[in-house]
């Protein structure tokens, strides 16, 4: 051994001194011995756990606090806020003044069903075929979506789709089509709210009152009637299969464009419920195809009408969302309505087309046709053809010449004119020479009218134009009095509506007042501007010589009656503008193709159907022709006096001469009585009246801007 204090190799070092033993337990009731100085060196054991453990449950909790954060979000927001009502499709009807429906676009919907109240097989036919453990999920079916998804994968005909009705319902009530995973995830949790909050019930009653088939129907009533003619709580089983066939591709197989495909889809159907067990096969095998009963109820309203067509876009803005049924109320009133359709079927029209547009003078429409017939031209005379107006444009001439401090005694120059190289002609080149404003207008002097327009300036008569609601571009030349820019007639009615209501403009309106409260483009507009009353009563007089004592004879009506008349190149146009009885009305005639009508005028055919439906309009009752008496035998007739008045004239000796017209008689000294060939001798000779007609054809070139001259 090395000797004491040496260092011995590792190998012979004394092993360390064993561990001292563990202390003895504590016996109850004694506390443990503290080491000296009254505190211990060992440190608690630290274990580590997994992690992964914690983040799962982390992960779930905030799964399950999302999903009852989106549960609460979507029953808060507008959609789920209006759930528990029966959802309807898009649909707007309009109604008349009255409060009867006029017109509906979008949709054809009736009153919602009640499931509890349905046969048990009508119920089966839509569960077997659309979601056969209905009953038995929570609003969504793994099973389903897995056989649909299986189907889609290995096999190669049409795909199934997985959803149940309760997701059906979510999306036809509450969501869009779109095929993302977002809507979806959205489809999903409304079907679960649904479930919470309404019963299976409930909820298929929601389903068969909302869902789709085909031919703008929606809702099992609807459909029931539109096909079959009878009542959902009425349907035969085979009825109800055809039905519930049409759900998967209502367009494609609506029965009545294609009624093969829609019986096929009904084999799958009554398939569909013998797998479920919902019916026997002996039973399935009695079912025969369907067989349709379309209905064809008069009380079915029309999906297209001139008024409704114009009025529409207005009406879709006061609906708000286009989710849900409307009913929106307009001005249209049926007994004018029926009034202008009974004067077009009475105008005995040809090729001709023919518009008429009838308001009250504070610019509610009351009645509206664009055209002979709806179902062979949708398109609207009134409100979307551009015409030349004519003489009726004459309104605005004469209106910047009252401004411009002229009265209707004024006198004025009937004798031709020529501006720069335009020369205007009166009708059948008939002139008056110095006559007042009054019998012009009356007249329809083109000459006046053009003269009127070169003093006053083309800016003052365009100025009157636009303070009337005249919207359309309007030429820089004097011929701009005649008429030959274009305006619809409804604008151009309305500007004599403004003559009517005593100020201007007036803007045609289709709504009821309490629809179009809300118009804010009006009242950032302002209010109307009220006529000088000079000036109006001037207008109004020269409005009523019209129809009194000029062109507008024949819309003369028992009652004050106000109006002009107008007729543009060639007859293309026809024109009789007027109101009476707090009604105003344009009518025109014309052909599509803007080809001339040989005799029409203003002063014609549109003065007749305006009278024709302001009669009716209006319920006047037109007094007869004056009665004629029997002779009493003391008459005198013409003849008589004519013979006398000879045998007088040759007893006296006094010569007379007839003296052709044009020759000055006092040229040759002599002042006989004048005539025309034709004429009885000593008569006066027969007032040559200025008929609202055209010039004779060789008075016109395609190039003249005279446009119109009556």
């Amino acid at each position: 051994m090395p000797p004491p204090g040496d260092y011995a190799p590792r190998w012979h070092r004394a092993a360390p001194p064993p561990a001292p033993p563990p202390p003895p337990p504590i016996q109850p009731g004694h506390a443990e011995p503290l080491p000296a100085g009254g505190y211990t060196t060992n440190l608690p054991v630290v274990v580590r756990r997994r992690n992964w453990l914690r983040w799962a449950s982390w992960a779930i909790a905030g799964f399950i606090l999302l999903f009852f954060l989106a549960v609460a979000w979507l029953a808060l927001t507008a959609p789920l806020s209006k759930s528990l009502q029966p959802p309807a499709p898009p649909s707007i009807t309009l109604l008349s003044a009255e409060g009867k429906p006029i017109a509906r676009r979008g949709a054809v919907i009736a009153e919602p069903v009640d499931a509890t109240k349905l046969p048990a097989h009508v119920r089966n036919a839509f569960v077997g075929i659309e979601d056969r453990r209905f009953y038995s999920h929570w609003g969504v079916d793994p099973r389903g979506i897995l056989r649909a998804f299986v189907h889609n994968v290995t096999q190669s005909g049409g795909s199934q789709g997985g959803s149940t009705i309760t997701q059906q319902l979510a999306k036809n009530a509450f969501l869009n089509s779109q095929r993302t995973f977002g809507r979806k995830a959205q489809e999903v949790l409304i079907a679960f709210w649904l479930e919470a909050w309404l019963s299976k019930d409930e909820i298929l009653s929601r389903y068969l009152s909302n869902v789709y088939f085909g031919d703008n129907v929606y809702g099992l009533r609807a459909a029931a009637r539109h096909y079959f003619s009878t009542e959902p709580e009425d349907l035969t089983l085979s009825q109800a299969t055809l039905l519930a066939g049409l759900v998967q591709a209502p367009s494609r197989l609506a029965p009545t464009g294609n009624l093969k495909g829609a019986r096929e889809r009904q084999k799958l159907v009554i398939g569909a419920m013998v797998d479920a067990g919902l019916i026997t096969k002996a039973r399935a095998d009695a079912i025969r195809p369907g067989v349709l009963h379309v209905s064809k109820s008069k009380e079915d309203l029309p999906n297209g009408t001139y008024f409704a067509d114009w009025v529409l876009p207005q009406a879709r803005d006061r609906a708000g969302g286009v989710g849900t049924e409307q009913t929106v109320q307009t001005t249209l009133e049926l007994n004018a309505q029926q009034a202008a359709e009974r004067a077009v079927r009475g105008a005995g029209l040809r090729k001709s087309q023919i518009a008429i547009v009838a308001m009250h003078p504070d610019g509610r429409v009351i009645a509206m046709v664009g055209g002979k017939s709806y179902g062979e031209s949708p398109f609207n005379r009134a409100t979307q053809a551009r015409r030349q107006p004519g003489s009726t444009f004459k309104l605005f001439v004469y209106l910047a010449a009252l401004r411009g401090g002229m009265d209707p005694d004024t006198i004025v120059d009937d004798s031709p004119v020529q501006i720069g190289d335009w020369k205007p002609e009166n009708s059948h080149g008939s002139y008056a020479g110095k006559i007042t404003l009054r019998q012009a207008f009356a007249k329809s002097s083109n000459v006046v009218a053009a003269r009127l327009t070169q003093k006053l300036g083309v800016r003052e008569v365009t100025r009157a134009a636009r303070d009337l609601g005249i919207s359309t571009p309007i030429g820089d030349d004097a011929s701009i009095a005649l008429g030959t820019s274009t305006v619809s007639l409804l604008e151009l009615t309305a500007a004599y509506a403004a003559v009517a209501n005593g100020a201007y403009p007036v803007r045609p309106q289709g709504l009821s007042d309490d629809e179009a409260a809300s118009d804010w483009l009006a009242k950032r507009l302002g209010g109307p501007t009220r006529f000088n009353g000079r000036q109006l009563d001037d207008l109004r007089s020269l409005l009523g010589t019209v129809v009194e004592d000029g062109t507008g004879r024949g819309a003369a009506l028992p009652i004050p009656t106000y109006g002009k008349t107008g007729t543009t190149q060639d007859n293309r146009d026809a024109l009789f503008i007027g109101y009476a009885g707090g009604i105003v009305c344009g009518v025109w005639l014309g052909n599509d193709d803007n080809s001339p009508n040989p005799g029409l005028s203003g002063s014609g055919l549109p003065a007749r159907v305006w009278r024709d439906f302001m009669t009716r309009a209006l319920d006047l009752r037109i007094p007869p022709p004056e009665p004629t008496t029997e002779p009493d035998g003391n008459d005198v007739t013409l003849d008589e006096v004519l013979n006398g008045v000879g045998d007088f004239i040759q007893g006296t000796g006094i010569e007379t001469q007839v003296v052709p017209q044009g020759v000055d008689p006092d040229a040759q000294g002599e002042a006989p009585i004048l005539g025309r060939p034709g004429d009885a001798p000593g008569r006066r000779p027969r007032r040559e009246q200025a008929p609202d007609g055209p010039p004779p054809p060789d008075r016109f070139r395609p190039d003249d801007r005279r446009g119109e001259e009556r």
